[in-house]
């Protein structure tokens, strides 16, 4: 359980989809333009999706929102 809580999970396929999607970000964000927004590994992953502490900081105001 330490080891999964450290490192993620064992299972090969989501660390194969996880290199994936970090291979495609690197591309796409070396070939994309300077008006566009850089590109995510989560933008190229089904089972890995943003979670607040990427996305940044939550205000007190939407945790209240969520909260209800």
């Amino acid at each position: 359980m330490k080891y999964r809580e450290r490192y993620g999970s064992l299972n090969p396929m989501l660390r194969t989809e996880w290199a994936a999607g970090l291979v495609s970000s690197t591309i796409a964000n070396v070939n994309r333009g300077k008006d566009t927004p850089p590109f995510s590994v989560t933008d190229f992953t089904l089972h890995f999706t943003k979670t607040p502490t990427t996305t940044g900081p939550v205000t007190l105001d939407e945790a209240r929102r969520t909260w209800s």
